[in-house]
């Protein structure tokens, strides 16, 4: 098979520990004779792996007492809705940082007062808000913390005196969080967790039941934490792939382990981004993601893109293509994307300026 290295935004790469499982489960989950994709999601074996893709979840999180976990389909644009509806009574502030955060206000919008507290919408989401005022009388605060398209991150824990609601699709997994800051976690699978299909949701049980207005039944949380994710038939392979990501993140040290080598892989890039007379960063420096690493053509090197694009894919790089509503590139450095990847892209570059500076 041809050798290539996958920077794709989403769906992303997988380790190929994850990849093997599930070749094997197509084949014959856990020695049933049927494959995982076929398998009832009633049976003892398919209980295990729920039972234990959530305990692993509650592990490598730390996740604390008081907290459920939930598995849910629709992906994390979903979530948007299911995030208003259950937590929406009278006012949610969201932190405007890019296009998934604004959409996410969006729905809200549609169900009641909903604003944007601050954005950086003005210099083209290219740096994440500071120093904002959070009204003590929120519902909550809505964040994004980090943003795939421009290539912004929250790296830390905001103290907040209101209930905190975070959309990790790109960033959960990737280092520690303090949970017990958050009212609710979620994310889309298809960035550090697994295949596109599932999102997780991580959501202190108390805060649930607060609203006044009528919750569909598919739209209630706590419909599916009673029902362990099993309300609806589950987005089975999805979540048997999560479940093996987990057990392969768990095997090399957890969410410590590869935050370092997440850090070490951003550092890599960015150090050539910087250094290349060819290329230059579009994120303020500070709020550079270690996720999704967002460049273009220096002034003066527009023409090169197209050109830069061709050489990097006839020497295996796949998916460096910035997202069509920003141009230039992104390399997505997600969990299972190696250093050597990351070695490869920088060899890449230093080569194509070699013959165009």
């Amino acid at each position: 098979m041809k050798k290539v290295h996958n920077f794709t935004a989403g769906p992303c790469v997988l380790p190929q520990q994850a990849i093997d499982a599930a070749i094997e489960a197509l084949k014959d989950f856990k020695g049933t004779g049927v494959p995982v994709v076929s398998i009832s999601h009633r049976t003892k074996e398919w209980e295990d792996v729920m039972n234990e893709c959530r305990a692993l979840w509650k592990e490598l999180l730390g996740i604390p007492e008081g907290y459920e976990v939930v598995f849910l389909g629709g992906g994390a644009s979903l979530q948007f809705l299911y995030v208003a509806m259950n937590f929406l009574e009278n006012k949610a502030a969201y932190l405007d940082t890019g296009v998934w955060a604004h959409k996410a206000l969006k729905e809200a919008k549609g169900l009641g007062n909903a604003y944007a507290i601050a954005s950086s919408e003005d210099k083209n989401y290219s740096y994440i808000p500071k120093g904002f005022e959070i009204p003590a009388d929120l519902d909550y605060l809505h964040i994004t913390t980090n943003n795939t398209i421009y290539g912004t991150e929250i790296k830390e824990d905001l103290d907040c005196p209101v209930p905190l609601i975070a959309d990790m699709s790109s960033d959960i997994l990737s280092r520690k969080v303090d949970v017990s800051k958050y009212t609710l976690i979620y994310a889309g699978a298809q960035k550090n967790a697994g295949p596109a299909g599932v999102a997780v949701a991580i959501i202190k049980k108390d805060a649930l039941g607060k609203v006044t207005r009528y919750l569909p039944t598919m739209l209630d949380y706590r419909v599916h934490i009673d029902k362990e994710s099993m309300f609806n038939t589950p987005p089975v392979f999805s979540i048997f792939l999560m479940n093996e990501t987990l057990k392969w993140l768990k095997g090399i040290g957890g969410v410590e382990a590869i935050h370092e080598i997440n850090v070490r892989k951003a550092e890599t890039l960015y150090a050539e981004i910087d250094r290349n007379s060819l290329f230059q960063g579009t994120a303020a420096k500070e709020d550079r993601s270690i996720m999704n690493i967002c460049f273009v053509p220096a002034p003066g090197k527009e023409d090169l893109k197209d050109a830069f694009l061709a050489f990097a894919k006839e020497r295996g790089m796949v998916g460096i293509k910035g997202h069509r509503s920003v141009g230039g590139f992104r390399a997505s450095l997600y969990n299972a994307c190696t250093q050597e990847d990351v070695d490869a892209l920088v060899e890449c570059m230093k080569e194509f300026e070699a013959l165009n500076a």
